[in-house]
């Protein structure tokens, strides 16, 4: 059996050869910078000997050289790692000619860029048809692409393990809309929505918590706490810091909060893998996790080996890189459509946006589908990735977009691909796919009143507002509101503010805060220090209700015409909150005993029956707080596992959905997340 694997691969190495030696000789008569022969001319037989040298010469090349560079990249920005494949690659073919041992061939360096993707394509596709062809050398090929450390010949268990992968953005109501519509076949044949063959899968709706952001549900999801995370990004009193969660500093922090809190080490401690995340969830492999990137290189940090393990190959790179340029052809194309019709509402999608997109879209797409296929090949038990294709665009072209149904069906073949990867694992595997919240579509807060949630906070504070917000009628708006909270002629005769507001955006949620007051402040010492600011935040339009503490009521809610309501009576009357259904009461008094909560919780306006919000930040799709889709993702499990929730109740918080996922590791025989240490203590 071992002879006839080595004899299979030597003949599928010599037809990829013929293969590129047979476009070299192509490419060469089509284009006039490339030749193969002397300038005196040489017979067909020199010419293919030379095509042969060189096409021999340039594959060996990208053998052993192409990993070398690809390690050197790690040290390039991930976003301009496409940027530089073309140029490698046509710098390989240069080497190859120079050192074919014919002494025939020259290529223009521009010509050599062309001439090397080419070859790069073919050969990667000869050589996949014929693997395809063979079980066993296609998971071998599979297996090297994601460049598996872990030996075949290492024992792996026979009970299913648990694969998840989340669709970053992507709300319940987009997914059922996307297999509706035939964007999402792979889907469509889970549901059977046909009702030709039974369903394999169930699909479950989800409900967030208030910050409705990747941070806390994932970071809920794969270490089994959201406490103490009121938002995407928060100012710290007690630290003098605003944390982010989407910086590596403040990742590792919650992580390391997370952890201390439930004393377990995550979903992915027992042989897991975590592909893509925010935090690692414990996990032994991992690639593309924020929560390391700022350790030290080493063996327990390969944060950014995921990007060796896919463009290793040179077939890959160009590949992606061809994918990396089309993509930003096909944003500036539809933004500038977007911007000649006159779409509305529309946000600027210029400057390097294209390019964050592009890697969204296609580089992180790659390289964590290539990730999790090579973590199914060697049998790992449990696996989570993040695709955030969708959640990119969605934020830029709205969630209901044109734009976002050709990622959608992108989307849905990358499912179909690791469903097809599984099918040759060594283990039986149980594929979820879920997300981490919805978008929420909407005009911004700026775009629609002239101003924003800063220039509104320090209108209400009595500070000097941007000339741009002042001439704008929402800027006059917000200046009479302030002079009619505070009685006077001119709101800025009032006492001179302290300190300045620290006012930050996640989504449609607003956190204010005062710097120089060491504890959360209360109503009565706001209303004393800056008599108008919540008067005025509350009666604005664009402003849905706040929270804040009260000395007298613990907490309340404030809304519009002087409501104020206590967080304690919120069942028997909900008032501004009524509008943002089932669970905002719940929600709101969550985030209301976190310790970081800031002194003004500001949610934004939300209309129940179009489902629109006011983003705070520059973005027609958006998510964060309260309001709409945002608050509803989704759980498509398989049948073969329990149901996620008994009794049809809602399955409420990302704290839950880690149990339930805790749950099918145990039904599958996986065990579970006990830390080799003692925890630290709960935090209060």
């Amino acid at each position: 059996m071992g002879w006839r694997r080595v004899a299979g691969q030597i003949g599928r190495s010599v037809t990829v050869w013929a293969v590129s030696t047979l476009t070299m000789l192509l490419l060469a008569g089509l284009l006039p910078d490339f030749r193969l022969q002397s300038p005196d001319g040489d017979s067909a037989t020199r010419i293919a000997v030379t095509a042969a040298c060189g096409a021999g010469a340039f594959g060996l090349l990208s053998a052993l050289v192409w990993p070398v560079l690809v390690r050197m990249l790690l040290l390039v920005p991930a976003l301009f790692l496409g940027l530089l494949v073309f140029f490698l690659n046509g710098s390989l073919l240069l080497l190859a000619l120079r050192v074919n041992p014919s002494g025939r061939g020259e290529v223009a360096p521009e010509t050599a860029v062309i001439v090397a993707a080419v070859m790069s394509a073919v050969a990667s596709a000869t050589g996949g048809a014929l693997a395809v062809r063979d079980d066993d050398a296609y998971r071998r090929r599979l297996l090297r692409l994601a460049d598996r450390r872990r030996r075949a010949t290492l024992p792996c268990a026979s009970t299913p393990g648990l694969v998840c992968v989340q669709l970053d953005g992507v709300g319940h109501d987009v997914l059922t809309a996307a297999v509706r519509d035939g964007l999402m076949p792979t889907v469509a044949r889970w549901l059977a929505t046909d009702g030709i063959m039974p369903p394999t899968h169930r699909l479950t709706a989800w409900r967030t918590d208030w910050s409705s952001q990747t941070g806390a549900s994932q970071l809920g999801i794969l270490h089994g706490s959201t406490f103490d995370v009121p938002a995407f990004r928060w100012y710290e009193k007690d630290r003098g810091e605003v944390m982010v969660c989407n910086r590596p500093t403040s990742a590792a922090e919650l992580q390391r909060r997370a952890m201390a809190r439930t004393g377990e080490a995550g979903l992915l401690a027992v042989d897991g893998a975590s592909r893509g995340n925010l935090f690692s969830g414990g996990a032994g492999e991992q690639a593309l996790v924020l929560s390391i990137a700022t350790r030290r290189r080493g063996r327990e940090n390969r944060s950014r080996a995921g990007y060796f393990a896919y463009f290793s190959d040179p077939a890959n790179a160009v590949r992606t890189a061809l994918s990396f340029f089309a993509e930003i052809g096909r944003e500036i194309v539809q933004s500038t459509r977007a911007r000649f019709a006159g779409q509305h509402p529309r946000v600027g999608r210029g400057g390097l946006y294209p390019f964050v997109r592009a890697f969204a879209t296609v580089v992180e797409r790659d390289v964590v589908v290539a990730a999790v296929m090579g973590d199914l090949l060697a049998g790992r038990t449990a696996v989570y990735a993040d695709l955030v294709a969708y959640d990119e665009v969605a934020h830029h072209s709205g969630p209901e977009s044109r734009d976002v149904r050709q990622v959608l069906k992108r989307l849905d073949r990358s499912l179909a691909l690791i469903e097809k990867a599984a099918e040759h694992a060594p283990r039986p595997y149980r594929l979820v796919v879920l997300s981490d919240h919805g978008q929420s579509p909407g005009e911004t807060f700026r775009s629609r009143y002239g101003l924003t949630l800063t220039d509104l906070v320090r209108a209400g504070s009595g500070l000097p507002v941007p000339r741009g917000a002042g001439r704008t009628p929402s800027g006059a708006e917000a200046r009479a509101a302030v002079r009619v909270a505070l009685g006077r002629a001119d709101a800025d005769s009032g006492p001179a503010p302290r300190s300045e507001p620290v006012v930050l955006a996640s989504g449609n949620l607003g956190l204010v805060s005062f710097p120089d007051v060491p504890h959360r402040m209360t109503k009565e010492e706001i209303d004393a220090r800056h008599p108008a600011l919540l008067t005025t935040l509350a009666n604005h339009p664009g402003i849905g209700f706040l929270l804040v503490r009260s000395a007298e009521h613990d907490g309340v809610v404030l809304g519009p015409c002087g409501t104020e309501i206590p967080l304690a009576e919120l069942d028997e009357r909900p008032g501004p909150l009524a509008r943002f259904g089932p669970g905002a009461v719940d929600a709101v008094r969550r985030t209301h005993a976190f310790p970081h909560t800031a002194d003004i919780m500001v949610n934004s306006w939300y209309d129940p029956d179009t489902g629109q919000i006011h983003a705070f930040e520059e973005q027609i799709g958006s998510h964060g707080g309260l309001g709409g889709a945002q608050s509803r993702p989704f759980l498509l499990s398989p049948l073969t596992l329990s149901v996620a929730e008994e009794d049809g109740e809602v399955l409420t918080g990302a704290e839950r959905v880690h149990h339930v996922l805790r749950r099918w590791l145990g039904e599958l025989s996986g065990p579970e997340v006990p830390l080799d240490a003692d925890p630290e203590p709960r935090a209060a």
